[in-house]
């Protein structure tokens, strides 16, 4: 081919690519018609395809949309056409959103693009949105958005009314508040816990105390603070440890000190006023009732946005945090539009306060106290449970502490704040819900109904329970009569098994069922029973606990004693024993009794919530709870001693948990009572004493005084290692006498 007819056919092929090209924009694709030279000089151009695509202005719009929805206010910032960018820095356009947000008390935004006009470098996209607030009903508005093309893409020429049309120009957002006083935390019989109010933080320094006034100033502070003068004695001589420095003592109400300030003043008491969210008697059940602290910077703008002014205090813990909408209120607001030099424009919207509403707990603030009375000096808990409808009449963790240090404003505090929260016992922790532990032979009760109810063994089975276990192979375990040094207890029903709290006989039942293929009977049982799982309170924190099933003969004799992996908390346990008590009924347990406004309107009130059934027929629950009976009230039940004088039937049993990483073990007494009065409700009690020793010698006395608190309003019997009540004889509690023929229970690899 000549070089004239190749040069013809090249500029033949130049003119079709040209008159195809229109095709191809069509299509968004473009025909290049530049080729690739290979070095052969007849070889025709090959034309290569490019793909573009325009600009997507609704897409561009979306996007924009999507961030602010998601407060991505960077992101939408970094959309803004040029010219935006320069009249808005950055900092202030996201301060603009925010602060549109937190005046809107804004909770989401929901938006829908109607339509779209486009020009060739400019559009405009028109889209309805809806401004979900907290404290205003649903705002709608239609907004327009307007874009410029820049480079070959669409971005934001953003101005005030793409947020509302009324900012238009440069207006603004203000809201105007009325906040109601925060609601109250009170007993069941409208008796202060936590409210608003003049307070007095009290302390001395041991140096100024005027000579000879020092009963005086003992005397005043166990009268003003609950504590034994013998407590407070005690503290006194130890501040002279360091003479000259402050000693906090506590925090009481105005109206406490204007009755006592001249005796107050004379005896060398300083004394500090300030007003308060005040927690009454140093706090009463600290851990359930919890504390408010200020709202931080990181939270501010969360809290604004929903309807705080970022200045209160907030529920932090407890029911206070878990109450925080209750108390509140309803805060009344204005929403107004303000022009550029802050003149109100309009008022866009407007809603009405109501006040705080207060909640009852199931609490009796004097019992509340009483039964953390019955628990000072140990660590521990008790709960208190109404048997038959779930009401928890107390909670008691032990230590306490005094929520009243986390307001600054108190003097108090800064002396004593930090020891609080470097406390290495934890006072915070509430060891009644939040922690777990092994049950020990209160967990005995479980095996009986897994024994009772596996079908293996009648009523009257019989065991000859000697001191020692042989049945797992080159492994000897001993019943707690072997530490005591006592006779074995002899042939035994499975019933006067768990009154003796015969160690081998649960260790048979424990491998037994789990050789003829039950491997599982007990860990189910224990779940049905409601352990290993929460119990379902919802005002505070609960740990699950762990109900494994056991995987080899060992694991299965030490979950017969209620050893081995197993860890329940104290309320799970007093939920089942309330159970067995009422005839089967699980109730979930509840603290609140009611949440009412100052008017009467009742906003939640308490109904007993039935939430299972124990899965143990009526013969066998009447034998479990007879056996309960038997280890009160029969000389060889292993309680027996602990109750004896005392005219209220109780059905308990004793535990004695060994634990791992201590010497001591754990006590536990857990029970219920059974005189139908109608005055008072029969209860249902779980004691823990953490590494205090013996069930029987610890725990049980324990549960016999919140018995006698519940039932006659006083203690009435002094623990064995008291001298008077709540004078302690020695460090460490005496052993106890042992009635015979029915000894107490020991500690041991088992834990009776």
């Amino acid at each position: 081919m000549t070089k004239v007819k190749r040069c013809f056919l090249f500029c033949l092929i130049l003119v079709l690519a040209a008159c195809s090209q229109p095709t191809a924009l069509a299509t968004n694709t473009a025909v290049k018609a530049s080729a690739t030279y290979t070095g052969d000089p007849n070889a025709l151009p090959t034309p290569q395809v490019m793909t573009t695509h325009a600009p997507d202005v609704q897409g561009t719009a979306n996007s924009f949309l999507t961030a602010w929805k998601s407060s991505q206010y960077q992101t939408m910032y970094d959309m803004l056409s040029p010219l935006s960018k320069e009249a808005h820095t950055s900092d202030d356009f996201i301060k603009y959103y925010r602060d549109c947000a937190t005046n809107l008390t804004l909770k989401d935004i929901d938006f829908t693009i109607k339509s779209t006009l486009k020009n060739p470098d400019t559009a405009q996209v028109n889209v309805d949105v809806i401004y979900h607030t907290n404290l205003f009903k649903d705002i709608e508005r239609q907004v327009l958005i307007n874009l410029s093309l820049d480079q070959g893409q669409w971005k934001i020429a953003w101005e005030e009314g793409a947020v509302m049309p009324e900012l238009k120009g440069g207006n603004k957002l203000a809201l105007d508040m009325t906040i109601p006083s925060r609601g109250n935390i009170l007993d069941r019989n409208g008796s202060a816990i936590a409210a608003e109010s003049d307070a007095v933080a009290l302390g001395y320094i041991p140096v100024q105390v005027p000579q000879g006034m020092a009963s005086t100033l003992i005397g005043m502070i166990a009268q003003l603070t609950g504590e034994s003068a013998h407590e407070v004695s005690i503290k006194y001589e130890k501040a002279w440890d360091t003479p000259y420095e402050y000693v906090p003592v506590g925090e009481v109400t105005l109206e406490q000190v204007q009755r006592y300030y001249e005796q107050l003043v004379s005896a060398g008491m300083i004394m500090e006023n300030y007003k308060s969210r005040f927690y009454y008697d140093g706090g009463i059940a600290s851990q359930v009732v919890g504390y408010t602290l200020f709202i931080s910077e990181s939270q501010k703008e969360e809290y604004m946005r929903k309807g705080y002014n970022g200045s209160e205090k907030v529920g932090f813990a407890g029911l206070e945090k878990w109450g925080e909408t209750y108390l509140m209120g309803e805060r009344g607001a204005k929403l107004y539009v303000l022009d550029s030099v802050g003149q109100p424009v309009t008022m866009l919207m407007q809603t009405e306060s109501k006040p705080a509403a207060n909640i009852y707990t199931t609490f009796d603030n004097n019992f509340q106290e009483d039964v953390e009375k019955s628990l000072r000096g140990l660590n521990g808990s008790i709960v208190v449970l109404e048997r038959d409808t779930g009401r928890i009449l107390a909670m008691a963790s032990s230590p306490t502490y005094d929520p009243n240090l986390f307001d600054p404003s108190n003097n108090n505090s800064r002396f004593s704040l930090s020891s609080l929260l470097n406390d290495p016992d934890n006072p915070q922790l509430n060891r009644a819900t939040q922690s777990s532990y092994p049950p020990g032979s209160v967990f005995k009760v479980v095996t009986l109904a897994a024994a009772l109810e596996s079908g293996l063994y009648p009523a009257n089975f019989t065991y000859e329970c000697g001191t020692e276990f042989t049945e797992l192979p080159d492994v000897t375990l001993y019943d707690w009569t072997h530490w005591k040094g006592y006779k074995a207890s002899g042939t035994l029903t499975l019933a006067e098994g768990l009154m003796r709290s015969c160690d081998p006989l649960f260790y048979h039942l424990g491998l037994d069922m789990f050789r003829k293929h039950m491997p599982n009977a007990i860990s189910d049982m224990a779940r049905s029973f409601g352990l290993g799982s929460p119990t379902g309170v919802e005002q505070i924190a609960e740990d699950s606990g762990s109900i494994p099933d056991p995987q080899t003969e060992g694991d299965a004799v030490q979950m017969g004693i209620g050893q081995g992996a197993l860890l329940v908390t104290p309320l799970q346990m007093a939920d089942y024993i309330a159970a067995v008590g009422n005839g089967g009924t699980l109730y979930r347990s509840q603290i609140v009794e009611k949440v009412e406004r100052p008017d009467g309107e009742q906003l939640l009130k308490f109904e007993p919530e039935e939430r299972g059934k124990l899965p143990v027929t009526p013969e066998n629950l009447k034998i479990i709870q007879d056996a309960m009976y038997e280890v009160v009230a029969n000389p060889r039940g292993t309680a027996h001693g602990r109750f004896l004088g005392l005219e209220i039937e109780v059905h308990g049993k004793t535990g004695t948990a060994t634990s791992n990483d201590i010497e001591k073990e754990h006590a536990w007494f857990a029970g219920y009572t059974n005189m139908h009065r109608t005055d008072r409700p029969d209860i249902a009690i779980v004691v823990m004493a953490e590494h205090a020793g013996e069930g029987s010698e610890v725990a049980a006395p324990i549960f016999r005084r919140v018995v006698e608190y519940y039932f006659f309003d006083r203690p009435m019997t002094v623990y064995p290692w008291e001298t008077t009540f709540f004078v302690t004889r020695t460090p460490t509690p005496l052993p106890p006498d042992t009635p015979t023929p029915g000894p107490s229970e020991t500690p041991s690899t088992a834990a009776g």
